[in-house]
């Protein structure tokens, strides 16, 4: 990572303090990928050097790889065509509350947890507090 203050549309972005120049490689079955991404910050140099903000970008990678990943891929959110009224925000907020009741199911991943839960629906009855049928 390389950062670098001297900004020359600084006034255009108020608060703008940092430019950032993020370098990845990656090497997946031999073949090595180089890609560069630019980013902006209003954290000061002295608030947050190159190191700093390095780490808080894997942060946020994985916030996106952990929860988006979930949403999207495992729990089928981009695939899904609700598009009309309240019912996307309805739909966002139920994938929410899966996400947190799949953090208590012990397996090595959300989608294990669901393969899990369908094979054991009284562990999923369990979860949401609701009592075990007679």
């Amino acid at each position: 990572m390389r950062t670098t203050s001297i900004l020359t549309l600084h006034q255009k972005w108020p608060g703008l303090a940092q430019g950032l120049e993020i370098t990845r490689e990656r090497t997946v079955k031999g073949q090595t990928t180089v890609e560069v991404e630019y980013a902006m910050t209003s954290l000061r140099p002295e608030e947050a050097d190159a190191k700093r903000l390095a780490g808080l970008v894997r942060e946020h990678w994985g916030i996106e790889n952990c929860l988006h990943y979930v949403r999207d891929v495992t729990l089928g959110e981009d695939a899904c065509r609700v598009r009309k009224g309240s019912a996307p925000q309805v739909l966002a907020a139920v994938r929410n509350a899966v996400v947190h009741l799949l953090a208590g199911v012990s397996a090595p991943s959300r989608a294990a947890a669901i393969r899990r839960l369908n094979a054991h629906p009284e562990e999923a009855l369990a979860l949401l507090d609701l009592p075990q049928p007679q």
